[in-house]
């Protein structure tokens, strides 16, 4: 049933887009389909049979993926995927209801971090799935030496299931003359890797997409005038408030909440608070569904909520 309605929205999101506009007409922009909005484990989680969680297991068609995101070049036939998820198989799936393969080949994935919702969905281009050959990985150094000194990553290195590509911070990569990408390191907890956020390019519009930093003070980088120098913002609402996790030191497991960066982001006009799309919902996170206070309280403020199948022209 779940995939039954995910694959209806996604054809009905191939006519209408974020600017309400048909791709017929705009068939040769660039174009972002959100593929996931969950935090890294999902919702619901695993072993969580509280009363937030339970709806996702009675009713599929309230589960939520992890986040990720589609970029599709229709002008220079190509469409990438920003982040490996451990639910990959059923984006990539979505991804061609829009972009078959055939057409659009899958040019490319860029990885934010080593932390599990981020890059382990890459276990499916190996050997005992996909068997994929030369797939471009673009990571960042110590994200790159990761992966090619840890099995199983390394399997794929050297079997060329992947092509591990080179990325530096604030250095733009160009991917056709249609579309650019520019990572941004970000404070974040990191054991195995470096944490960064991308700038995404399109012909006429800017993405900035963070999934996961740590607090928005820690960060060298004014994330206000940021927001101010792009067209969308998707941006990291892992936890609503403080608490949100019961018995557990939050600072363990810093991020900035969202009643936070929703003060912070006041001082934004109306038209940038328009910009900012809350993303990556943890379990617990009341975002994670509509209809209820916090929801409101977001949309009420000027910003708005991320949600699967969701289309931005670039």
């Amino acid at each position: 049933m779940r995939q039954i309605l995910i694959t209806l929205l996604f054809i009905f999101t191939i006519s209408y887009s974020d600017s309400g506009k048909s791709n017929e007409k705009n068939i040769n922009s660039v174009k972002l389909i959100i593929l996931g909005i969950a935090q890294d484990a999902g919702y619901p989680q695993m072993n969580c049979y509280k009363p937030h969680c339970m709806p996702g297991w009675k009713h599929k068609d309230l589960r939520k993926l992890a986040t990720s995101l589609g970029i599709i070049d229709f002008k220079n036939k190509q469409k990438y995927l920003f982040e490996a998820t451990p639910d990959i198989r059923e984006q990539l799936y979505n991804l061609q209801i829009i972009a078959s393969d055939e057409i659009y080949p899958l040019s490319g994935i860029f990885l934010t971090h080593a932390h599990m919702g981020h890059y382990t969905g890459l276990m499916h281009l190996g050997r005992e799935a996909a068997g994929t050959s030369g797939v471009p990985v673009y990571a960042m150094p110590m994200m790159k030496q990761f992966l090619t000194n840890n099995g199983p990553w390394s399997q794929l290195v050297k079997l060329k299931n992947i092509l591990l590509k080179d990325i530096q911070h604030q250095v733009k990569t160009q991917l056709s003359k249609d579309l650019f990408v520019e990572p941004l390191l970000v404070p974040h907890r990191d054991e195995f890797s470096e944490t960064v956020g991308y700038k995404i390019y399109g012909p006429s519009k800017k993405v900035l997409f963070i999934p996961d930093i740590d607090k928005w003070e820690k960060w060298d980088t004014n994330i206000l005038e940021e927001v101010k120098n792009v067209d969308y913002a998707l941006l990291d609402a892992t936890f609503f408030a403080n608490g949100e996790i019961p018995n557990r030191d939050m600072s363990e497991i810093p991020h900035p909440f969202v009643s936070e960066s929703m003060k912070l982001f006041s001082k934004l006009s109306s038209t940038d608070k328009k910009k900012i799309i809350f993303i990556h919902f943890n379990h617990t996170n009341p975002l994670i569904m509509k209809e209820n206070q916090a929801y409101e309280s977001v949309i009420k403020n000027g910003f708005r909520v991320a949600s699967e199948g969701l289309q931005l022209d670039l």
